[in-house]
């Protein structure tokens, strides 16, 4: 069982949170970002390794060949604001089409419902990436914008992406899904 017990400085490095757990239970903790004070922990060393190389960037303005830019839609396609409209103006995605694979974008729902609405196509999306382990798809923070969710309601839909080698999730998502 983790407990959290302090938080303070620890080594000259500033610690969000201490914990007093079982020496096999001990979890990792790595700092992301000194300035903004962002910690990501996990329980095993690959566990670590893993969120380090797939954590997707805050700011996506270029994109190499075989990466896809995972972005937040609406059903009718309607790529006007938010990630839907660079995804509209930089990497093809097609006015009218608000679902899958478009150019070097590929488009999930997130204006229609709930968390349980969205969940069938963060599924569909997870069954397509391993169906096509060429590609990277780099997921923005889908539904956190116009859409107005919280990373802690959306980011749950994709735990069946952490064992994805392919799909790389933002930091909150990471965050939220390893807790």
């Amino acid at each position: 069982m983790i407990r959290n017990v302090s938080r303070g400085l620890h080594r000259n490095l500033l610690i969000h949170n201490t914990y007093e757990v079982a020496e096999e239970e001990k979890p990792l903790c790595f700092v992301k970002s000194m300035k903004e004070n962002h910690y990501l922990c996990s329980k095993t060393q690959e566990e670590q390794e893993i969120m380090e190389r797939r954590t997707t960037s805050n700011r996506i303005t270029e994109l190499r060949p075989g990466e896809i830019f995972v972005f937040g839609s609406n059903l009718q396609g309607a790529h006007g604001g938010g990630a839907a409209y660079l995804a509209y103006m930089k990497w093809g995605a097609i006015w009218g089409q608000g679902v899958g694979l478009q150019g070097q974008t590929y488009g999930i729902p997130t204006m229609h419902g709930g968390p349980e609405e969205i969940r069938p196509y963060v599924d569909e999306f997870i069954v397509f990436a391993k169906e096509h382990p060429e590609l990277t798809f780099l997921v923005t923070e889908i539904g956190c914008g116009i859409a107005g969710f919280v990373p802690e309601e959306i980011a749950p839909l994709f735990k069946n992406a952490v064992e994805v080698e392919n799909i790389h999730l933002p930091e909150r998502f990471w965050k939220v899904i390893k807790k």
